[in-house]
């Protein structure tokens, strides 16, 4: 009977946990994604660097055939808001006390994506504007090409900003690979899709480290004011 007690209420304090958002925040999955994230920004960036935007733009966007087509025409779609509305649901079902780290890494990444994009770099021409000879570009029909505003890459930005913020919410380690191979897609796509250089899709990358430090930064400071242990 003893032990029935016990484990009535070792269920009730975890579904206490889920139902509050009270659940830590695991730190180490997230600096595994973060460097991983880190290393392969870099990596693109110095092979833009190296090869020069064009050149790795056009090796990458290598027509695979109408059903790739169709899954990056797909696949695209999970770096826009939907892919927001979905998570800010999950969060406010069971990480309730951790909205302040969700509703912050939406508007830091939104914000420092869309600020560059339309001032420091604004009218930077995409692909289909910046290669004169437009015949070597793989397009997809029915996605419409995008001609300006190409740095950094805004879907890009917001599926490693999911990924980094998946990390730090789930527990099991498989959160990390699934998760980057989701977000390394999402910015895949946009290479092969034409709307984006290699580079764009590394310096989303580097948007979304920053802003998922930040937001983790707002929560700690909500943490602290609610005396909640992160």
């Amino acid at each position: 009977m003893g032990y029935f007690y016990s484990e009535v209420l070792h269920c009730v304090h975890n579904c206490c946990f889920i139902f509050t958002g009270m659940q830590p925040l695991y730190y180490k999955n997230a600096l595994i994604a973060g460097i991983l994230t880190f290393t392969s920004a870099i990596i693109i960036l110095s092979v833009s660097a190296i090869m020069g935007k064009d050149a790795f733009f056009l090796w990458l966007n290598t027509d695979l055939g109408k059903n790739v087509d169709a899954f990056f025409a797909f696949w695209t779609h999970l770096g826009e808001e939907i892919t927001w509305v979905i998570v800010g649901i999950l969060f406010i079902i069971y990480r309730r006390q951790q909205l302040p780290l969700y509703f912050s890494a939406l508007i830091f990444s939104t914000l420092f994506a869309q600020l560059i994009k339309n001032t420091i770099m604004h009218n930077e021409p995409r692909p289909v504007k910046a290669i004169a000879d437009i015949s070597l570009i793989h397009t997809v029909d029915g996605v419409k090409i995008l001609l300006i505003n190409s740095f950094p890459s805004g879907h890009t930005t917001e599926a490693f900003t999911v990924f980094l913020l998946a990390c730090l919410v789930i527990k099991k380690p498989w959160i990390i690979i699934a998760g980057f191979i989701y977000a390394l897609l999402v910015a895949y796509s946009r290479i092969y899709l034409a709307q984006h250089f290699p580079r764009d899709t590394g310096a989303g990358m580097i948007v979304a480290i920053v802003s998922i430090a930040l937001a983790l930064w707002v929560q700690l400071l909500f943490n602290n004011r609610k005396g909640i242990k992160a």
